[in-house]
């Protein structure tokens, strides 16, 4: 069984208006609530295969303190370029050319970027209708198929959707 986590990156600062969108980094509320949610992943035992993230620095940011709070060393951060705004179609490319793991029963892939795309992406991917991933948001599908290049739209399964705000009760 795949499982894709599709995570957007946490709130970022518009402090410095001379910085490029590329570079922003967090604000004070994203580095809250990224720890926070690696630590919801953590709770549910997830242990990351593969992790992919937007060359952008606030996906970078978020990306690095999930992978601090779930263990993942951070030297096997894979930065895609073709996730930075991409659109639900570039972020299924870029799935496409994942490497399967032999001889794995379970693959966790972690993927940091930004919308809308990873919103179309997620609601295509699994036929939901999820109006905004929030920043720092998680989504999690499970996927049948048996290779990352045979993932099609429609085909995966909700398992969750967590964001900072989201009340349990």
């Amino acid at each position: 069984m795949k499982k894709l986590y599709i995570i957007r990156h946490a709130k970022s600062s518009w402090e410095d208006p001379d910085l490029s969108d590329f570079d922003r980094p967090l604000n004070d509320r994203g580095k809250r609530d990224a720890p926070r949610m690696a630590r919801r992943l953590k709770e549910k035992r997830l242990t990351p295969d593969i992790v992919l993230t937007s060359p952008a620095q606030r996906a970078k940011d978020t990306c690095h303190i999930f992978c601090k709070g779930l263990g993942f060393i951070k030297s096997k951060i894979e930065e895609k370029p073709g996730l930075y705004h991409a659109s639900d179609d570039e972020i299924l490319k870029v799935i496409h050319t994942l490497k399967d793991r032999t001889g794995d029963d379970e693959e966790n892939v972690l993927i940091f970027g930004h919308n809308p795309g990873l919103t179309e992406f997620a609601n295509r991917l699994s036929n939901e209708n999820i109006d905004n991933i929030p920043t720092a948001g998680v989504v999690c599908i499970s996927l049948s198929a048996n290779k990352w290049k045979h993932i099609e739209w429609g085909r995966g399964k909700l398992v969750f959707f967590d964001f900072p705000k989201k009340r349990f009760d």
